[in-house]
């Protein structure tokens, strides 16, 4: 290819830290071994932090954002990708290390590039993008330490957010009873229709003081870390799991350990980007069949244009994004 394409490139030097769409080159992309036509992306709060500068997200520069893509193999030098094969891509290196999906082309080793599921529609996996692979990962971490449906219901916080709607649903479709809490009261008649058993609102909840209070839940999905983390530790279950995959209310965890060595209560993290393929494929599977969210559409509350993207960000970190957004490129 000699034509250039569009992408929305982030760069920090001399000029500053400063993002938008440019013109580039295929062979000024990241090398690998598959070159993807994008159709769709996602926005992520990782992708807010790395286009706003927000956060450190990025390596090395410059990248094109996105930690999601999804679309059509251009050309390919592994023979296990043809022409015209459907293919997604999450986290991976993808605008951490490497060139993401914000980008009408798209650069990916193979070794990452997932063929896309029967099952699931292009646009359908982006929906799911990182936050529901994040959901499912922190299902099938908790599953293999022994999580079933009869030990009693999850509860999910951040219930409002991506990772938060997709976990209730995926939970739902696994046959487990979801329970949540948001600080949003006003979505509590939406997080029912996607499957929630009770919703229950952030500021109303009062864990306690001792190290052990009354258990109330078999096991969490958790978005929000911080105090909300420390709450959780004391009112799971016995041998029920934790699944921690967020940061939103902090990074520091003030617990004790008797959670752990009295109830066998197990914190599980959940680090999705760098996820081994062989978990990867299962997981995708999984997504593509039993645990297929049943109300993408619902979920994917804003369906944007490729140049659309920057307002989006600052809405995101401000707290006022609802649901998942999902990005039209091709």
């Amino acid at each position: 290819m000699t034509q250039t394409f569009r992408a929305f490139r982030i760069r920090n030097d001399d000029q500053g830290y400063r993002a938008g769409i440019e013109e580039m080159r295929v062979d000024e992309l990241s090398p690998g071994e598959v070159l993807v036509k994008a159709a769709y992306s996602s926005v992520n709060y990782k992708d807010a932090l790395a286009g706003t500068g927000k956060g450190k997200i990025l390596r090395q520069y410059p990248l094109n954002g996105g930690i999601d893509v999804a679309g059509y193999v251009a050309a390919s030098t592994d023979p296990a990708f043809k022409e015209g094969d459907a293919v997604l891509c999450t986290g991976s290196g993808l605008s951490e290390t490497r060139d993401g999906g914000y980008a009408e082309y798209v650069r990916l080793e193979s070794k990452w590039a997932i063929p896309l599921p029967g099952g699931l529609s292009l646009r359908e996996s982006m929906i799911i993008g990182t936050a529901g692979f994040t959901a499912a990962l922190s299902l099938y971490r908790m599953q293999q330490n022994a999580q079933t449906p009869d030990l009693g219901p999850i509860v999910v916080t951040g219930a409002t957010g991506g990772v938060g709607m997709l976990a209730i649903d995926i939970l739902t479709r696994a046959g487990y009873s979801a329970h949540a809490i948001t600080g949003k009261t006003d979505q509590f008649d939406f997080l029912i229709g996607l499957g929630a058993k009770q919703c229950v609102a952030r500021k109303e909840l009062f864990w306690g003081q001792r190290p052990l209070e009354n258990a109330h839940w078999a096991g969490a999905i958790d978005n929000v870390g911080g105090d909300m983390l420390a709450g959780l530790s004391r009112v799971i279950r016995p041998y029920g799991n934790i699944a921690i995959c967020g940061n939103a209310g902090g990074i520091e965890l003030a617990t004790t350990v008797m959670p752990f060595i009295i109830r066998g209560v197990s914190l599980l993290g959940i680090a999705s980007a760098g996820t081994a393929r062989s978990i990867r494929d299962d997981i995708w599977q999984h997504l593509a069949d039993d645990w297929k969210p049943g109300n993408l559409d619902k979920i994917a509350t804003k369906e944007a244009d490729f140049d659309e993207i920057g307002p989006i960000f600052t809405k995101m970190l401000a707290g006022e994004s609802f649901g998942r957004t999902l990005i039209r490129i091709g």
